[in-house]
């Protein structure tokens, strides 16, 4: 599951191997807890344990990253 140097944080962003047949998105996961969430537009897709207040705060960072997260995809997906 290639991680996404330069996102700074307490969470690891990553895509996995199956994630180009769908719409652009990145997983985020923290000890026991994954969400994930589409890129274009923003929204979130699923949430496994995530409070809705570290949502806000991953959803922030997603934000802030956007144009790095799309680069790894493209990147990742060809």
């Amino acid at each position: 599951m290639p991680r996404i140097k330069g996102v700074l944080g307490p969470y690891r962003f990553f895509f996995t191997s199956f994630d180009c047949n769908e719409p652009p998105h990145v997983h985020v996961e923290r000890e026991n807890r994954t969400c994930k969430f589409w890129l274009d537009p923003l929204g979130l897709a699923r949430n496994h344990g995530f409070s809705a207040r570290e949502l806000n705060v991953i959803r922030r960072t997603v934000q802030t990253y956007r144009t790095s997260i799309m680069e790894a995809w493209h990147e990742h997906c060809g």
